[in-house]
């Protein structure tokens, strides 16, 4: 017989240890921090083990309690990822990908198209992500820009975010060195200050300065460059399509490393659930370039 202890407790504990809180926990769960505190107490009864260290200002999981947590959570992951496959209507797959509106718009959605060639039947819901997202309980996956560490998932190379400034072909005849850069025709990205100095340091001109119009995603900053606004800190692979459209071009040659790349972030389980499996062979496939597809569709 398998013996499952107390549900409602290890649920309210995994919650408040992957939160930090028993208001968290409880917000989820949708009871109060205390009734959350009273089934962690009961649970730690039932155990014979300590989970947290309740300190003054803080929650604290004790070496038993992370050691819980970390074999907890993959398990309610997959219960969930279960659940949402079986109460799915007969015959529908469905493959839920979270990824920021930029990255979305300027890759991801343009070669779908060509996914759904290769896999007609499973149907892709784009969700809200991005670098500052959690990761959601009903992703597939994620496509994320960081370091590739996202404690609990899996993350899988994808691109080099490399960064290169770009500008409407008009504009870049005025452009015949990088000194000719002046500050009120960059154009800025909020949440990424660092990108045009970085860029202006490496190319020998970093008594220059970004001055120019900001914007909240690169998607808009690059679509005032298309249309001629200004010069924009293109990063890759956002500006390859416009690139090779001739929609931006690329006035210097230097590219500098952003510092981060691009991953392909999931759940360990995942990779034994065949359509998500279908879209990561497909996508590893796709972010390599046209000559490794090429090479690939001929085996």
């Amino acid at each position: 017989m398998r013996r499952l202890l107390f549900l409602n407790g290890i649920k309210a504990f995994e919650a408040a240890a992957r939160t930090g809180s028993f208001a968290g926990a409880g917000a989820e769960l949708n009871v109060s921090a205390a009734a959350v505190s009273r089934m962690v107490h009961l649970l730690e009864d039932r155990l014979g083990v300590a989970l947290f260290e309740r300190k003054a200002n803080r929650l604290a999981t004790t070496a038993a309690g992370r050691a819980y947590q970390s074999g907890l959570t993959p398990i309610f992951d997959a219960l969930a990822s279960l659940t949402a496959q079986v109460s799915a209507p007969s015959g529908v797959r469905v493959l839920t990908i979270g990824v920021g509106p930029t990255f979305a718009m300027r890759w991801l959605i343009p070669r779908l198209a060509d996914f759904r060639k290769v896999e007609p039947d499973i149907e892709v819901r784009i969700t809200t992500g991005g670098a500052a997202a959690p990761f959601g309980d009903d992703w597939s996956c994620g496509i994320k820009l960081g370091d590739g560490e996202w404690p609990g998932l899996v993350a899988e190379p994808l691109f080099a975010a490399d960064l290169l400034p770009v500008c409407a072909p008009r504009l870049a005849q005025q452009l015949k060195r990088s000194g000719d850069l002046k500050g009120p025709s960059l154009l800025r990205v909020a949440h990424s200050p660092d990108d045009w100095p970085s860029w202006l340091k490496a190319s020998g001109v970093g008594r220059v300065t970004a001055r120019g119009p900001e914007f909240q995603f690169y998607g808009q900053a690059l679509q005032a460059a298309v249309d001629g606004l200004g010069i924009a800190m293109g990063i890759r692979p956002y500006i390859d399509d416009d690139l090779a459209a001739g929609r931006l071009v690329a006035p210097f040659a230097l590219t500098v490393p952003k510092g981060m790349r691009w991953y392909l972030v999931y759940r360990s389980f995942q990779t034994g659930q065949r359509d998500f499996a279908a879209f990561r062979r497909w996508i590893v496939r796709a972010a390599a370039g046209p000559a490794a597809r090429d090479r690939v569709r001929k085996k």
